[in-house]
């Protein structure tokens, strides 16, 4: 384990996992444009699931509006438009192409709640329109796309908050700084999981034309031109390899961010993946519903699973992160978090190696918190704010998009820091980006 200041840990991660060199600050303007007390004026690019939420949260705040929303769902952009007149008291502008949001001059910071494939393109459009911008977790649908990112934060003096509001709960901090501790011994195993019980088949459903008043085209953007389906259309996308990573980068950022936070950690050594679609064999989703991948670092292995259908997780938890040494074990989730000690026989008497804490329930709304962290950063002009900046996020989106590689390929695979590859053709092909229908990878 690792007991390095914060923004050390997060530049040598950084640097590890990408293979990247970070240099300096993120921010080079040391003066803020706003006051404690200034408004802050939010645009919205995807506004039916997590963008909704998000920007929910953020009005929360004292001075801030919503001003402009964007999606290619016309029923989408009137129902929210209406819920924020009704919150506000004035209507936000609506754009079906979010290109022409970004040339509103009144626009502060965006929310990206698009699905996976898009975040890339929306986020260095938005930085190089000069706004700051909160983007939804995985912060992209591949690893070169997070590299690209990565240099697109360092270039622009923007701050940029990644959706992994774990970050901002204070019951995770308080388990992180425990597990560093040294109470627990030596770590030697980290597990994350999600079951995810709710989760039912996709059921397979013919081709159609899309909705009325949906800009179709834009939807697909660089993805591989498909006939429409309702399947692959909003919430499902994640289930679908032209868009999303399925659980592995929907949940998995979540809980793997945390488990290397807390252990340290820089990029793994070797990748090792297995799965399939058990549950729902013959369902329309394309990724795994039950996987396990077993991350392989210097001095502890950092196990993920994941099952659909099944709300049975481990030590009782649908999700959640379990720190295992050898005086103890520390499990943490949205629930809280406690600790279940081990112990020995000394003198014919069982004597625990720590105490057991039971339960610590959380307190406060992490999302909301995450929120409010964003906008201080912004008001003060100081990325080192940021709970969950954009190297951050880049390190739990890479490393969730690696198992899903060595998932994809079958092989157990070793991860080269320097080169920031694999070092086998077909796994690189997997890092890489493909863009279709006229898009183009940013270029930064």
């Amino acid at each position: 384990m690792s007991n390095l200041p914060r923004r050390k840990f997060l530049q040598q991660t950084a640097l590890a996992t990408a293979g990247l060199s970070l240099s300096g600050s993120l921010l080079a303007n040391p003066i803020s444009i706003f006051s404690a007390n200034d408004t802050v004026n939010f645009g919205v690019i995807g506004c039916k699931g997590m963008g909704w939420a998000n920007i929910q949260a953020h009005l929360k705040l004292p001075n801030i509006n919503c001003v402009a929303l964007a999606d290619i769902d016309q029923r989408v952009l009137d129902e929210r438009s209406a819920q924020i007149k009704e919150i506000s008291g004035k209507a936000p502008k609506q754009y079906k192409d979010y290109r022409k949001m970004l040339e509103n001059k009144d626009i502060d910071a965006v929310i990206i709640g698009t699905p996976d494939h898009w975040h890339c393109l929306n986020m260095v459009d938005a930085l190089q329109a000069d706004k700051h911008v909160y983007v939804e977790k995985p912060l992209a649908n591949s690893i070169e796309e997070c590299n690209v990112m990565l240099d697109a934060g360092r270039k622009y003096n923007k701050m940029v908050q990644v959706g992994q509001w774990q970050r901002s709960g204070k019951h995770y901090d308080d388990a992180i700084n425990y597990a560093q501790s040294g109470e627990l011994g030596q770590i030697r195993l980290v597990k994350c999981w999600a079951y995810q019980g709710w989760m039912n088949p996709v059921p397979v459903k013919p081709n159609s034309t899309p909705p009325e008043g949906v800009d179709y085209q834009m939807w697909l953007g660089p993805a591989p031109d498909r006939p429409f389906n309702e399947n692959r259309f909003h919430f499902n996308f994640r289930w679908f390899w032209d868009y999303a990573g399925g659980l592995m980068t929907d949940w998995g950022v979540h809980e793997i961010d945390i488990a290397l936070y807390a252990m340290g950690a820089k990029a793994p050594k070797s990748i090792l993946a297995s799965g399939g679609k058990f549950a729902y064999p013959n369902d329309a989703s394309e990724t795994p519903d039950t996987l396990q991948t077993v991350y392989e670092f210097e001095s502890f292995n950092l196990l993920w699973e994941h099952a659909t259908g099944i709300d049975g997780g481990n030590y009782g938890r649908a999700e959640g992160i379990a720190f295992i040494g050898n005086n103890g074990t520390l499990v943490v989730n949205r629930d809280g978090w406690e600790v279940i000690p081990e112990g020995e026989n000394k003198n014919d008497e069982w004597v625990t190696k720590t105490k057991r804490i039971d339960l610590i329930t959380p307190q406060g709304n992490a999302l909301e918190n995450h929120a409010e962290n964003f906008v201080s950063a912004i008001r003060a002009n100081d990325s080192s704010k940021l709970t969950c900046g954009v190297e951050t996020g880049s390190i739990a989106a890479i490393t969730a998009h690696m198992g899903n590689i060595a998932y994809k390929t079958g092989k157990k695979l070793y991860w080269n820091a320097e080169s920031g590859s694999f070092k086998d053709g077909e796994a690189d092909a997997l890092v890489k980006a493909n863009y279709h229908n006229g898009w183009k990878l940013p270029q930064v």
